[in-house]
């Protein structure tokens, strides 16, 4: 009796029925019974050596580009792996499985040609995934959405406010609420075209966001030089444009409209003011001002030294 091995099309002779056997392509040792030959039924001899039966599912082989690999446990980065699976499932499906964020792609290669993540995975497929491309021109190939990826408009999770407040008043406009829940995140990052910043993979995944990026680094300077770095904002910093409270935009303001909101000692030794559109919190350049422009500095320069 022949049965397919399910992988390169070739039958076997003398194969038991309903089994596969290791996947020919990427040589994926994970889905090997023990490793040792032996003679037992259903066992099969190709060339004098032992092949022992493997599980009746599907094979892809699946492989991973770049920071994509972050999300993958040690033993699948870097490399090409098999993946088993049932039916016909979407490669969008396939890939969050595998515990990557459909957020974090942006090409998708099965056997060499771009597609996008409605595609259907289907049996001996090759699959290579990469992330946001910075610097190759991919325009010819199917992108994942209509638009670039690379806006500067983010909603934060509700653990990172203190990379809010950095992210602002480097100039970007950034919403942040401590009360924020998933699905208002979500909604906001649909309706407004915002970019999801977090920590949580699990946010990544909903399917209304198409936007987003899992923050490998935990604290918030380090956060923030990531975000520059990764989506190339270095050119659109323009500090001081935003309140650090509620992200409004701040403008100048004369002393005369805002007098009777500062002490005076304030008013004595400071002459410039600038206020918030929104919340109408005022801004002068005080004794913190210096300490805002080193850690600004020290953004821009990162790459020179690591951050606290």
């Amino acid at each position: 009796m022949a049965e397919s091995d399910g992988l390169n099309g070739r039958r076997i002779s003398g194969a038991p029925p309903g089994v596969f056997f290791m996947c020919v392509q990427c040589r994926d040792s994970r889905l090997q019974f023990p490793y040792r030959r032996y003679s037992t039924p259903g066992s099969i001899a190709i060339n004098s050596q032992i092949i022992l039966p493997f599980m009746t599912q599907k094979q892809a082989c699946v492989r991973f580009y770049e920071e994509l690999n972050d999300f993958l446990p040690a033993s699948r980065r870097k490399k090409q792996f098999c993946h088993s699976f049932d039916g016909s499932p979407a490669i969008k499906d396939v890939i969050e499985a595998l515990g990557v964020p459909h957020t974090e792609v942006d090409l998708i290669l099965a056997n060499g040609v771009s597609v996008d993540f409605s595609y259907q995975l289907q049996a001996d497929d090759r699959i290579a995934v990469y992330p946001v491309f910075e610097a190759l021109d991919i325009s010819s190939l199917v992108h994942l959405r209509e638009k670039p990826l690379r806006r500067t408009r983010f909603i934060l999770d509700v653990h990172l406010g203190k990379t809010a407040r950095i992210l602002r008043m480097l100039g970007f406009d950034s919403l942040y609420r401590n009360d924020y829940d998933d699905h208002e995140i979500a909604d906001l990052a649909e309706t407004e075209q915002r970019i999801v910043l977090t920590r949580d993979r699990g946010l990544l995944k909903f399917k209304r966001i198409t936007r987003g990026y899992w923050l490998r680094a935990t604290k918030p300077r380090q956060q923030v030089a990531e975000v520059l770095s990764r989506f190339d904002l270095y050119s659109q910093i323009a500090p001081f444009h935003r309140c650090l409270n509620c992200n409004g935009l701040i403008q100048p303001v004369t002393v005369d409209r805002v007098a009777e909101r500062l002490l005076p000692r304030t008013k004595r030794y400071y002459q410039e003011f600038f206020q918030c559109s929104s919340c109408d919190r005022v801004y002068w350049k005080g004794s913190h001002f210096t300490t805002m422009q080193q850690t600004i500095l020290d953004l821009v320069n990162h790459n020179k030294g690591p951050l606290d």
